[in-house]
């Protein structure tokens, strides 16, 4: 068959079901068409043209193509490259650009039939395309600008500035990534590369008897079958409990779906698979336990400790005086549920020999623990270990812990040769850690006055089989559980528990959002029965210096909770049908942790400075924070900067969490700078050419939970926000007004994008994400149905800045990447009460609405 591929005739005489995403990237060595949910069809990063539609390739098998013209973006006139790549920076509608180039894609589309589109129908185009991180409205913008720009002949100049804190500098590589030319760890190609695949448990809870590997070992093509055996090191890894084998071996118990029993190392990624499908496994079943509850009472141990992986208490004050003392009083139990992070980008890993060692390259959120656990794995020292970090299509917090890479570099380490593994979506969603459910039994009271008295809260989290981060989710929940609110006396008790379904880790909001949600309802509750004022009842209960959060920790400066009511009362008293929610959320893992980090800045010539670093960039742009960081300090050109993240770079930094990168890499940089600003006092760039700066940073000063100390400090730094959620009079959101106090904003553009993204993924949260599993088995490994909101689905928003500058923050700044969705259900089921009547305990709340009837 003969077709044509961006101009250029081809022929074809393979297999006629091949899918097309399939054959311009293996093939072809196209990459601008992304998998990332091949063949589900759901996302749309492998859109292409094909004649004059915009289709999916991973779902349309070449057959399909005979004849016909296909177009990527490589296929695109160069003007119209060049506009929508100026208009999509320019605008902030990239953030991990994972799926940017099917949105251009659908764009150019659109624009072949109808050069002048309006809004409405430009989110009709594009509606089959899913975008996690911007929240879309920076999409739009982009696709109606570079529209205006096509219509007028004129062009878009590739945005500039000088780099200096405070401007709308352009996003780091960005102009790479629209066009889906800068490389994912997918699209790497490396001489000899092999592929792997994973044979995973067929029950969450089964003894192993036995695994047979020799009709897969004979597989033409196969090279190797891996088992539990193989590896060298220690097998169990983990963030903070070692509890998690890479692979289960016989005799032992498997604890969810996830768990790897076996490996192939192949020719092709085809071949591994088909082996994979070969391995017979014997086992045991097992009754799984998936209630938490049940899991308590259970002398069933999930592992050798028990079930009970933590346990936080933070008890103020006399918490049943103040409840017998109050005038008002609100009660419930509050249920969240279990979310997918539904990042694009699936997990893949390639590794590959490196001197006696092994060099990884990751898309994880702490390319330096990845080492140290990797190093364990193989029994190898960190000095035999290197691991690079290419930016990733988006995590939020679902990357943190170790999936592909220890099973890539262990097979390369032994195999002598480079190894490519990549999961596909399914395995994605079965694999990796999820947002946990919690169930919130919550009591708060207030006085006759408004004033709130107290808060009991028993908090209870399924942490699934694995502790990931579990634990600190828990913990987080209880350090937040009063909100952004001073209420003199707390009894909370929060637990996190095993269970044999998917693990629970870290997700945007970590815990926050869970109990904002409970919170916020309550303090609506409290507000009808007293018949206080919402907006003012939150008002005078809002954190101010001098008042305590949850642990008692006495806020001491850059508190922005009232500047940030201020800013929305106008839209909450003017809407009809309006919910409000107030939120906190700490920058930095504190809780008597270190916050720490290094870099090294080295300048190599007068064209070149490099920056090393060890945070991760996954679309929230802490890259583009490290460079504007070096101009505002030194006064260097951004055009003349470079990034790196790679462990043999020396800029050592923890996991890229608690909404921590921008801070802590902003104080290294500025320590940094310093020197390098004193040396450009008597010398030029150029005569600076190989010389290394460092810079460093430590929080070392936050305390315990349940310490005897003096003074309490769990974090070193809060961001503070607040919301308000208005519906139209079919009870659908129609606009989130959302006030956010981030400090020194160091990039509005990119600060923007942070909330609207994080808005979209919290308005999924409230009304239609759910992974909803059934005896330890995922009811479905879909992404179509995680719930994800797509455009034409997602209301209007207006981003409101408020600067209070945090005594602790570099140049004033505050960490942004989760606040923007801490408030945000607890607005929407306020909202959704106003107009309903009804109160609402559960997560989520779905989209149908009834209407209260008038004078209920």
């Amino acid at each position: 068959m003969e077709f044509f591929l961006n101009g250029v005739r081809k022929q074809f005489t393979g297999d006629p079901q091949m899918r097309l995403l399939q054959y311009l990237r293996e093939v072809e060595n196209v990459i601008s068409p992304k998998d990332g949910c091949s063949p589900q069809g759901a996302c749309g990063c492998c859109s292409v043209m094909i004649d004059d539609r915009a289709l999916l390739s991973c779902t349309t098998p070449m057959s399909k193509v005979e004849g016909r013209s296909v177009v990527t973006t490589e296929g695109i006139s160069a003007e119209r490259r060049r506009i929508f790549t100026n208009a999509f920076v320019e605008k902030g509608a990239v953030q991990c650009g994972f799926c940017t180039p099917g949105f251009v894609i659908q764009a150019n589309a659109l624009l072949d039939k109808n050069p002048a589109p309006s809004r409405e129908e430009i989110e009709k185009a594009v509606n089959a395309n899913l975008c996690r991180c911007t929240g879309y409205k920076k999409i739009i913008d982009a696709i109606d600008y570079a529209a205006e720009s096509l219509r007028e002949n004129r062009d878009i100049p590739a945005p500039v500035s000088d780099g200096r804190v405070g401007r709308r500098h352009p996003r780091y590589l960005a102009d790479r990534t629209v066009l889906g030319h800068r490389p994912y760890i997918d699209d790497m190609r490396i001489d000899g590369m092999l592929h792997g695949a994973l044979r995973w448990s067929d029950h969450p809870r089964a003894k192993v008897l036995s695994i047979s590997t020799a009709a897969a070992a004979e597989l033409p093509g196969v090279l190797r079958v891996f088992t539990a055996k193989d590896i060298p090191g220690e097998r169990n890894s983990g963030l903070i409990v070692h509890d998690w084998p890479l692979m289960i071996d016989v005799g032992e118990e498997t604890r969810y779906l996830g768990d790897v029993l076996a490996g192939v190392v192949a020719e092709t990624a085809e071949i591994a698979r088909k082996a994979v499908q070969l391995i017979e496994v014997e086992y045991e079943i097992l009754t799984p336990l998936t209630d938490p509850h049940e899991a308590l009472a259970s002398d069933i141990r999930i592992h050798p400790n028990g079930n009970k992986l933590s346990e936080t208490i933070v008890r103020r004050g006399d918490a049943d005086l103040a409840e017998r003392e109050s005038a008002y009083v609100s009660k419930g139990v509050y249920r969240t549920q279990r979310i997918e992070q539904a990042f694009l980008e699936p997990e893949c890993s390639i590794a590959r020999p490196w001197n006696d060692g092994v060099e990884f390259f990751s898309q994880g959120q702490g390319i330096y623990e990845d080492q140290i656990q990797i190093a364990k794995l193989l029994g190898l020292t960190l000095e035999q270990t290197k691991g690079v970090f290419v930016p990733n299509g988006g995590a939020f917090g679902g990357k943190e812990d170790l999936s592909v890479q220890g099973h890539a570099a262990l097979y390369a380490f032994l195999l002598k040769r480079p190894v490519k593994l990549l999961l596909t979506r399914a395995e994605s969603i079965m694999m990796h850690p999820k947002r946990h459910p919690l169930e919130m039994e919550y009591t708060l009271g207030c006085d006759k006055d408004g004033r709130l008295t107290f808060l009991r809260a028993r908090i209870i989290g399924d942490t699934g089989a694995y502790a990931s981060v579990g634990m600190k989710v828990l913990e987080r929940a209880a350090g937040h559980c009063t909100g952004a609110y001073d209420v003199p006396n707390v009894d909370v008790e929060s637990r996190a528990v095993y269970t044999n379904n998917v693990p629970c880790g870290a997700m945007r909001g970590f815990g926050v959002n869970q109990v904002t949600f409970a919170m916020e309802s309550c303090i609506d509750d409290l507000c009808e029965q007293g018949g206080f004022d919402r907006w003012q009842f939150r008002y005078d209960n809002a954190l101010t210096e001098g008042r305590a959060t949850a642990t008692g920790q006495i806020l001491e400066g850059g508190v922005g909770v009232r500047r940030a009511l201020e800013a929305v009362e106008k839209y909450f008293r003017g809407a009809k049908y309006a919910g409000l929610a107030c939120g906190i959320k700490n920058t930095g893992l504190g809780n008597g942790m270190p916050d720490k980090g290094n870099v090294k800045v080295v300048v190599e010539s007068a064209g070149k400075v490099i920056i090393h670093h060890g945070w991760t960039e996954m679309g929230q742009g802490v890259d583009t924070m490290a460079v504007q960081f070096l101009c505002e300090n030194t006064g260097i050109s951004p055009e003349v900067i470079e990034v790196r993240v790679e462990t043999t770079g020396g800029g050592y930094a923890g996991m890229t969490t608690g909404s921590r990168g921008t801070s802590i890499i902003g104080h290294c940089i500025i320590d940094a700078a310093k020197k390098i600003k004193a040396d450009l006092e008597t010398s030029d760039l150029a005569a600076l050419a190989g010389r290394v700066y460092d810079g460093s940073w430590i929080c070392d000063w936050t305390t315990k939970p349940g310490a005897d100390v003096e003074k309490i400090v769990t974090h070193y730094s809060y961001a503070y926000a607040a919301q308000v959620v208005v519906l139209d009079d079919e009870g659908q959101v129609d606009t989130v007004y959302a006030a956010h106090d981030a400090g020194r904003i160091i990039n509005p553009t990119l600060f923007e994008g942070q909330i609207e993204g994080s808005i979209h993924m919290g308005l999924g949260y409230a009304l239609t994400e759910d992974m909803k599993v059934t005896d330890g088995v995922p009811d479905s490994t879909q992404l179509r149905k995680c719930g994800v909101l797509r455009v034409k689905q997602t209301p209007k928003m207006k981003v409101i800045g408020v600067e209070v500058n945090d005594p602790h923050g570099p140049h004033g700044a505050k960490g942004v990447g989760e606040i923007g969705l801490v408030p945000t259900a607890g607005a929407v089921a306020n909202a959704i009460y106003q107009y309903e009547g009804v109160r609402h305990y559960q997560l989520p709340i779905g989209l149908r609405r009834k209407k209260r009837e008038t004078g209920a």
